[in-house]
């Protein structure tokens, strides 16, 4: 075995002293490498990383308060819409009761211009008719009386007189 002569004058619990000056040495470098390259790329990253979240922070509220902005157009537009529409329907109604209207009296002079027409077509008839009754009862009349009397009514004055003599009376008693 081999044991050097240092090895037993030494204390363990001591450190020798060239390893404490390479151990500071080698500390301190180790310090600046990471002071001078290490640390500044991790500072670079997290404020990159900082910057990315409040970014997209500010991005975010800046889409909601876009979106809330169109929402309200929206919501506006959709209101003008509704109240367009209400405006159209009332405008349909008054203009659907106003053809209405028109139809209905168009369709009343039409019925009351047919009715007209149909009392001059039965005052028409009613005179023709009874123009024709007075000619026919009138030479019932005649007749009838000839065989009573036992003579002939011939002459036409006489007759028509005698006719409308009789008609006349049967309509005053009609009257009353």
């Amino acid at each position: 075995m081999f044991i050097a002569a240092t090895d037993v004058d030494h204390h363990p619990l001591v450190p020798i002293w060239q390893e404490l000056v390479i151990g500071t040495i080698a500390f301190g470098l180790l310090c600046f490498v990471l002071l001078k390259f290490v640390m500044p790329r991790m500072e670079a990253m997290y404020q990159a990383r900082v910057d990315a979240i409040e970014g997209g922070l500010k991005r975010a509220e800046a889409a909601q308060a876009e979106a809330n902005q169109v929402l309200e157009q929206y919501r506006a537009q959709l209101a003008e819409v509704r109240t367009e529409a209400a405006k159209i329907r009332d405008d349909a109604r008054s203009d659907a009761e106003g053809i209405r209207q028109d139809i209905l009296g168009k369709a009343r002079e039409e019925s009351d211009r047919i009715i007209a027409a149909g009392k001059e077509q039965l005052a028409a008839e009613r005179a023709t008719i009874v123009r024709e009754l007075r000619t026919e009862v009138g030479t019932l009349a005649v007749d009838l009386a000839s065989k009573i009397v036992g003579e002939s009514l011939a002459d036409e004055a006489r007759r028509k007189g005698t006719v409308d003599r009789f008609l006349s009376g049967l309509e005053s008693a009609g009257a009353r």
